[in-house]
């Protein structure tokens, strides 16, 4: 029995042995092929996997509680800008002491004239219609006030307005409602920012506002993010109404005018996130369409820039040649350091020399 059926049972095994011998053979030369393959693909695929990694620690700072969002205080909110704190004590060193003294004065004066001039002490009233102390009196003191007021303003006119050279610009642009900011230094960033809304008010994809966003009525989903101690450069526009850029804690506030370029300036020195609105009537949804400056170090803000597929004043990209060299560029196929040959530029059998006097660049 077992004769019988050992033929064809050998038979069988040497099929099958003969068969994975061949698919060995057959797959062996592709192995190298894969792993070429492999590692071709993995620089792409590490290069993306960075380029889609957020910087979350620069890109959505917490806010900090009083610091550049309206306060419970009657006062002016914390300024941050060195024309800020100028207009602080303005404000509250000459202006308010001002206004409290003139208020007092005048209503002493009531009172005096009340009290000296009623009906019963004088039942004849004087026929007096002339004074000449009292007439340079009322006419001197406004103007010395007017003056005390004059000089102080004037040099923080000059220095909110006078813009010292800009390390960044950023183009604001005025929407019905929303604010649209253009980086044009950085490699023609834009973002565009909208109000964020409460839990149960939002539709679709919208993300809902959250305590680390800001404020209610104030946070943003795209921030506009500055470096602290540069200068930054504000040009306002609009695309449709009048709008107006406000930023209380730089002391900033710039209409935007549709057809118009108007310019501002400030510079932040503290990192934080700092809130505004617009503050010209603009529309049904004036109210919902606030601004959040988010300041961040300068080596955090040429990351934000990376990140937004923008680049730093100054820097080239990689692997571009310097358009000024006057080099000859290397041909393809001839060795490293090599000088390209005459006819580089030469393009079909019978080409017509040329009288540029430019060098010949190599066409692929």
């Amino acid at each position: 029995m077992f004769k019988t059926i050992r033929g064809p049972i050998l038979g069988l095994l040497a099929a099958f042995a003969a068969t994975g011998a061949s698919q060995a053979v057959a797959q062996a030369p592709s192995a190298p092929a894969a792993e070429a393959n492999i590692a071709s693909t993995a620089p792409a695929a590490a290069t993306a996997s960075a380029a889609q990694a957020k910087p979350a620690d620069i890109v959505h700072m917490v806010p900090t509680p009083g610091i550049g969002m309206p306060t419970d205080r009657i006062a002016l909110q914390p300024q941050e800008t060195a024309v800020g704190e100028q207009a602080a004590r303005m404000h509250d060193y000459i202006l308010v002491p001002a206004m409290a003294a003139i208020s007092l004065l005048v209503m002493a004066l009531i009172l005096w004239v009340v009290v000296r001039y009623r009906a019963s002490v004088h039942p004849i009233p004087s026929k007096t219609h002339h004074n000449t102390t009292i007439e340079v009196i009322w006419t001197l003191a406004p103007v010395m006030v007017l003056v005390a007021i004059a000089v102080p303003s004037i040099k923080l006119i000059a220095h909110q307005y006078n813009t010292p050279k800009a390390d960044v610009t950023v183009k604001v642009i005025g929407n019905q409602w929303y604010w649209t900011y253009q980086y044009p230094d950085n490699g023609d960033i834009e973002i565009v920012s909208n109000m964020l809304k409460e839990k149960g008010q939002t539709t679709g994809k919208e993300r809902a506002r959250t305590d680390a966003d800001g404020p209610r009525l104030l946070a943003v989903d795209e921030r506009m993010v500055v470096p602290v101690g540069k200068v930054v450069k504000i040009i306002t526009t609009s695309n449709d109404v009048i709008h107006s850029f406000a930023l209380p804690a730089a002391w900033v506030k710039m209409d935007a005018v549709p057809g118009r370029l108007n310019e501002t300036w400030f510079k932040i020195d503290r990192p934080g996130v700092y809130f505004g609105q617009c503050s010209e009537l603009c529309g049904a949804r004036h109210a919902f369409m606030p601004i959040a400056v988010e300041a961040v170090s300068p080596a955090k803000f040429a990351q934000w820039v990376a990140f937004k597929g923008g680049t730093m004043p100054g820097a080239k990209p990689a692997n571009v040649p310097d358009a000024t060299s006057t080099a000859s560029p290397a041909i393809a196929g001839s060795p490293a350091g090599s000088p390209a040959p005459a006819d580089a530029a030469v393009s079909g059998p019978a080409a017509t020399p040329t009288t540029t006097s430019q060098p010949a660049v190599a066409q692929n």
